[in-house]
């Protein structure tokens, strides 16, 4: 289906196409100079009309001209699809940080309720989410200028899943380039440990992600765990070493007892989803029973801080997949869960197929609502807070990803990655480094290419560039010539 909207000012589409793709997700959006379209919007200077309806805009509110046109067409379309949607026209990455403003303004929670309606229309429950995770969040993040985190990314997986657009291939293609890419890796690393040390900088939090870390052989991820060890971990008090295992299938007694050896105190595997049939749809090649024995190998050696990540809206499934995730879940006990919301997004399979009118089935806007609703009644099973949260575009329902975890066991990483409000030092293919201006409150970033083989021409260039971009913050910690 291919929905037409005539704007009389073009300078408001990108605003207005976000709001209108809220109800009329992953259908064909065109804008059009035809008046006889889907949905009419005309711009006034005091006013909007909708297709026909009128609405003047507020002087008593102390809102801007988007804001109150966002609001028009969000209440519009509420009305004409009968669909409710909690987070109003709040199509922001990161809601939380709106929440730790105003509490460091002295709003009291009231008052941030009210905003939050006022400015979005979204719902109390969802500020009071904001407010929740911002106090927590404001016990941990970062306001030291001086502090750091490192990423490593490692982008293979044993399969690709047909909703990931990450720096992901599937690894049974690349094993001629494993070896030099770790090679890259490791000049990488060494490079960012030594700029770490001449600087005197803090190294707070260690994070291993991908793809998946663990896809590797046995032989290459020791190698490679003993060699992050002793580069970044050995002599430095940090306080979090993070590997994202990911997949049971690639998750080994021999990894396991590497990451031990090597101090890693957190590591997650995340199934997605605990019914088969939805991991054979989606591309996976492990089964549910695979999930449970490695979870419970991974226990048997003393991992006492284990993430586990579910997503809500995979493509087939309903609220009783949803509720047998939970279910099987909630008798593992991870020590935390991170509950996301499928994206759709540019360069998934999922995508490309979407573009081809293939119709992948996803759960309706109030089923998906209730989908949410049990990772939020597991988690308080659990017992568990929530401590971050992040959203996306092109997320089904306009939902969020939330990480609750038992007390004590917050993934520090997590926090100063999404408040940004922490330098971080990323190493690998489609690592993104940004170094965070404090008293500035500015942000640079430093992209390393994404694709494997680009990487490994240019591994030194993104070194360099790693360097000079860090120099931008610690200018006295340059060498001599």
């Amino acid at each position: 289906m291919s929905l037409s909207i005539y704007l009389n000012d073009l300078k408001y589409r990108y605003d207005i196409y976000h709001i209108v793709n809220v109800f009329y997700f992953a259908e064909k959006l065109e804008f059009t100079s035809e008046q006889e379209s889907s949905l009419k919007i005309e711009i006034n200077l005091d006013s909007i009309v909708i297709n026909g309806n009128l609405k003047k805009f507020s002087k008593d509110l102390d809102l801007t001209v988007k804001e109150q046109i966002k609001k028009a067409v969000f209440e519009y379309l509420s009305k004409k699809t009968e669909t409710m949607h909690p987070w109003g026209t709040l199509i922001g990455i990161r809601p939380s940080k709106i929440a730790l403003e105003l509490i460091n303004e002295g709003k009291s929670d009231d008052e941030i309720i009210k905003f939050f309606y006022e400015h979005f229309y979204a719902s109390k429950q969802k500020a009071e989410l904001c407010i929740k995770i911002a106090e927590f969040e404001k016990k941990l993040v970062n306001s030291v200028e001086q502090k750091i985190s490192v990423y490593i990314g490692m982008p293979f997986c044993p399969t690709r899943c047909i909703y990931c657009s990450f720096t992901s291939n599937p690894i049974g293609k690349c094993k001629k380039i494993v070896e030099p890419y770790i090679a890259a890796l490791e000049r990488e690393i060494i490079a960012v440990a030594k700029y770490i040390k001449k600087s005197k900088l803090k190294l707070q939090c260690v994070y291993f992600g991908g793809g998946t870390p663990t896809s590797i052989n046995d032989d290459q991820f020791k190698s490679l765990m003993d060699f992050i060890y002793k580069t970044l971990i050995f002599g430095n008090d940090i306080e979090e070493f993070t590997v994202e295992c990911g997949r049971p299938d690639s998750i080994t007694v021999s990894k396991l007892e590497a990451m031990k050896k090597n101090k890693v105190d957190r590591i997650s595997i995340n199934p997605q989803t605990m019914n088969d049939d939805t991991l054979k749809l989606i591309g996976r090649t492990h089964s549910v029973s695979d999930v449970i024995e490695k979870f419970e190998l991974a226990r048997s050696l003393g991992f006492d801080d284990i993430n586990m990540d579910i997503i809500v809206g995979l493509p087939g499934e309903t609220s009783i997949h949803i509720q047998n995730t939970c279910l099987a879940i909630e008798k593992l006990k991870p020590d935390s869960i991170t509950a996301h919301g499928l994206s759709i997004k540019r360069g998934s399979q999922m995508h490309e197929e979407m573009l081809k009118n293939k119709l992948f089935k996803i759960a309706s806007q109030e089923e998906l609502i209730d989908m949410y609703g049990q990772t939020t009644k597991l988690a308080e099973k659990l017992s568990m807070h929530p401590y971050y949260m992040y959203r996306q575009k092109n997320m089904v329902a306009n939902m969020e990803n939330v990480g609750y975890c038992v007390e004590g066991k917050e993934g520090i990483y997590n926090i100063q990655m999404i408040e940004e409000r922490q330098s971080i030092a990323a190493c690998g293919a489609g690592g993104v480094s940004k170094i965070v201006f404090l008293k500035e409150n500015r942000i640079e970033r430093q992209f390393n290419v994404k694709d494997v083989r680009e990487y490994l021409s240019r591994a030194d260039e993104m070194i360099e560039k790693k360097s000079e971009l860090f120099d931008t913050l610690y200018p006295d910690t340059k060498e001599e010539s």
